[in-house]
Formats: C-alpha cells, structure tokens, sequence
C-alpha cells in the first residue's frame, strides 16, 4: 500500500477543488449528519472526503477521508476572519480570496492552500509542518498593509 499517500493527497486536491475552494457552500448536502453543520462531499472510488463545519464568522470543522468506508485520514481546524471585521462587503472579499487561494491546493501539501498566493490587495500565507501523515499549521489573510483579516489553525494526519 505504498501508493495510498499518492493517491490519497491526488484524490484530497480534487475533493478540495471540487467541494469548497471550487462551489463554496453550494457543494453543501442537503441533510447534514449534525444539525446547523455544513457537510461537503465528494466520492472518487475508493475514496471518499467529508468537511463538516460549524460557524462563519468564526468557524470550527473537521475533514475526514475514508478508503473503502474506512476512515484513514482527518484534518480539524478552526479560525475565521478577525472578530472587528463587520462590514459585509469586507466578509465577503475576504472568504472569495480565500476560496481562489484554496484553488491553488496542491498535492505536496494537500491539506490546505499554497504557502503564499496574493491578489485583490490581499496577501495569503500557509506556514506549515509536516508532511501528509502528520502536519499542523496556520494560514492567514492580510491586507497588503500588512492589516489582519483571518486567521486559521489546523491539525491532522494519517490514522493508525
């Protein structure tokens, strides 16, 4: 089973892709397993990915990947845009950003987004460690002025 790491980090870059950073909550099921959740799929034999998520503003989810209905690998995070952003039009700049930022997911760090992507005046940032079967990290949004936006922390691994 040496090609599972490969083909587990190929399969978690499209889930990604294909799931938030690509349809945002319009990927969400119609009847989550918890309720006031938000559940994103996505299934590619043998695999299939789950997001289950709490909260906008501030949020708190977990990601799950199974193999054969088994669960192999998961990730938790938490964060949000910073707690003074109120304006709307601000809040919706900045979880845009972050979804074309996500797109850019690849496979030699599958969990979350590049180490840097800058665009629209905002600068993303991915400072992680570790490797697939276990990593933590942090991923924050800023202004070009160097102004906060958002921060997220996340965690997770390989399961044995």
């Amino acid at each position: 089973m040496v090609s599972i790491p490969h083909e587990l980090a190929a399969f978690l870059v499209e889930a990604k892709r294909r799931t938030y950073a690509g349809l945002d909550d319009d990927a969400t099921v119609a009847a989550p397993l918890l309720r006031g959740s938000k559940q994103l799929e996505h299934r590619a034999a043998p695999y299939a990915y789950r997001d289950i998520y709490f909260g906008i503003g501030f949020f708190v989810g977990q990601e799950t990947v199974s193999r054969d209905e088994r669960v192999i690998w998961s990730m938790s995070y938490s964060g949000g845009v910073r707690a003074e952003i109120t304006d709307r039009d601000t809040f919706l700049a900045v979880y845009k950003f972050l979804r074309q930022a996500l797109l850019d997911v690849s496979v030699e760090y599958p969990f979350w987004g590049p180490h840097l992507f800058e665009q629209a005046g905002m600068i993303y940032q991915n400072e992680v460690e570790g490797a697939l079967d276990r990593f933590h990290g942090v991923e924050t949004i800023a202004r070009q002025d160097g102004v906060p936006l958002y921060a997220v922390r996340y965690s997770g691994g390989l399961l044995r």
